[in-house]
């Protein structure tokens, strides 16, 4: 899914930013941008069909031995929000879900994997708060939620970041480097404002 945005981002020069966790993604147009006058139709069909294309074909890629069995599909929407806050807003609810989500599966697959069974570990964790889940994985597990991987606790926020890139002189032959802009994958907190000011560049294109 990282690396079908990532390429979105390459053929869109105006997406300036990607957040993404689970199957889903949300791309976010520069406010100065014109592209495609702006239609809403138009942005959304684009998208979703670079994203379903990339899909198929980096697919084996990533799962050499399994043959991909049907023709993928995602739907896509667009959604005008008027200011930088309310956008802020929008992708600090995206992050906030996310770790909602991988917090629950992780504490209900470690349960499962302990040995209760799938009523068992929902009904155990039916109405717990993040802390009863945190303590949990730690005193039966173990496991310190904090230590898991940030790609799942935090999701996958692409952004173009400054990259060294080197390359072939076509008319010397000898090598070259350049540093450009190339979409990256971050898995850092965009809740906090300290994102949003180490990247405050991002909100004035």
């Amino acid at each position: 899914m990282n690396h079908c945005a990532i390429e979105v981002m390459k053929d869109l020069k105006d997406l300036i930013l990607a957040y993404g966790q689970s199957d889903e993604y949300s791309f976010v147009l520069a406010s100065k941008s014109n592209l495609y006058s702006r239609r809403a139709s138009k942005l959304a069909s684009v998208v979703v069909s670079l994203f379903a294309s990339n899909f198929v074909m980096h697919w084996s890629t990533y799962f050499k031995d399994k043959p991909l069995r049907y023709a993928p599909c995602f739907d896509s929407r667009v959604v005008c929000y008027p200011n930088d806050k309310i956008l802020r807003d929008y992708l600090s609810w995206r992050q906030a879900d996310c770790h909602i989500n991988n917090l629950y599966n992780t504490t209900f697959w470690a349960l499962v994997h302990g040995g209760r069974t799938y009523d068992e570990a929902e009904t155990e964790l039916k109405g717990t708060l993040s802390k009863h889940k945190n303590e949990i994985l730690f005193s039966e597990f173990g496991l310190n939620y904090n230590n898991i991987d940030p790609v799942y606790r935090k999701g996958s926020t692409i952004i173009r970041l400054k990259t060294e890139v080197h390359s072939i002189s076509p008319n010397d032959g000898r090598p070259v480097t350049r540093m450009k802009l190339i979409p990256t994958a971050v898995h850092e907190d965009i809740i906090h404002p300290s994102f949003w000011n180490t990247h405050s560049d991002l909100l004035l294109k």
